[in-house]
């Protein structure tokens, strides 16, 4: 699907993600919190760009949450998965984070995860 300028919508968020990760950098002290939303299902990752290490991670396809979110709409679902990250990266010891919405509007299932991952303490 092609937006105004004639570009596959994937072509331009790949373009604004790029854009965005040239601009930020997640530390040991502070991670980067990375999200992708597919059509279904929404991932999240808490990364340490200096030693290229994945800290945390939740989806909605993770077998500890996929029971919690059937049946729930899409964005009750993101909402849960940003509560557990947002409990997996506290477990981890890590309290803020360097929010990456990968190219995506912050509006809809993006603010409602990092609206859940608030809720539970996670600072950014």
């Amino acid at each position: 699907m092609a937006d105004k300028t004639g570009k596959a919508k994937s072509d331009s968020r790949q373009m604004r993600q790029r854009r965005v990760r040239a601009k930020i950098h997640g530390t040991a002290a502070r991670p980067r919190m990375n999200v992708y939303r597919s059509l279904i299902n929404i991932f999240v990752q808490v990364i340490d760009d200096d030693n290229g290490h994945t800290l945390v991670s939740a989806s909605t396809i993770d077998n500890e949450i996929a029971p919690q979110v059937q049946g729930k709409t899409k964005m009750e679902a993101a909402q849960i998965v940003g509560k557990i990250v947002a409990e997996r990266a506290k477990n981890a010891g890590i309290e803020a984070v360097i929010f990456d919405r990968g190219g995506f509007k912050y509006h809809g299932r993006i603010a409602a995860l990092a609206d859940g991952a608030r809720e539970a303490g996670l600072k950014f």
